[in-house]
C-alpha cells in the first residue's frame, strides 16, 4: 500500500469529506431509483375571454368642437401668411436685383449726359457775345457763418383792440380802395 501512494500523483482534494466524482447530479440510491415516479397530469388552462367594460357613450362638447375649430381656422390663416410672406420676398429679392440694375444704368446715363454739354465751350460762347460777363471782386459777396444767430422783435406800440368782425371790415376796406 505504500508502493500505490507513492505512484499516484498528490490530489489535494482527495481528502475532503465528501466525495465529488465530477457530475453535478446526486447518486441515488437502489431504492430510491426502483420507485415509480408520480405522473404529473398536464394542466387544462380554461379558455375565458375577459370582459371588458366599455365605456358609456359620452356627448360631444360644444366648448371643445367650437377649440378645435378655432385651431383649425387660425392654422388656416398662419399658412396663408406663410405664403404670402415667401410671396412677398420673392418680389423683394427680384426688386433689389432689378434696382442693383437701374442704378448702373443711371451712372452710366449721368456720366454720358456730363459728357453732352461742355461747359467751357458755352462759357466762351456766352462771353464772347457780351451777353454774360464774368462776376467783378467788388459783386462778390462772403456771408460769416461764425457768429451765432439772433433775432431782434421790435414792438410798435399799437395794442391790438379789434376783434374778428373789425379785421373783416378792415380786409373789406383794403380791397374796396383798389376799385
Amino acid at each position: 500500500m505504500a508502493s500505490a501512494a507513492k505512484r499516484r500523483p498528490y490530489d489535494p482534494y482527495r481528502n475532503i469529506s465528501y466525495a465529488y466524482d465530477g457530475s453535478a447530479a446526486r447518486v441515488l440510491e437502489r431504492e430510491e431509483v426502483l420507485q415509480p415516479r408520480p405522473q404529473v397530469r398536464p394542466r387544462r388552462q380554461t379558455v375565458a375571454r375577459p370582459k371588458v367594460k366599455v365605456r358609456e357613450a359620452g356627448y360631444v362638447s360644444l366648448f371643445a368642437v367650437s377649440g378645435f375649430a378655432a385651431v383649425a381656422a387660425l392654422a388656416v390663416l398662419i399658412l396663408m401668411s406663410f405664403v404670402q410672406l415667401s410671396t412677398i420676398s420673392s418680389s423683394v429679392v427680384s426688386l433689389d436685383s432689378e434696382m442693383t440694375r437701374l442704378r448702373s444704368e443711371e451712372a452710366t446715363l449721368r456720366a454720358r449726359y456730363e459728357l453732352a454739354y461742355d461747359l467751357g465751350a458755352i462759357e466762351s460762347a456766352v462771353t464772347a457775345d457780351g451777353s454774360m460777363s464774368r462776376p467783378q471782386s467788388s459783386q462778390m459777396v462772403y456771408v460769416d457763418l461764425t457768429e451765432p444767430d439772433s433775432v431782434v422783435v421790435y414792438d410798435r406800440g399799437e395794442e391790438v383792440t379789434g376783434g374778428f368782425v373789425d379785421g373783416v371790415q378792415e380786409i373789406i376796406q383794403n380791397v374796396l380802395a383798389y376799385f
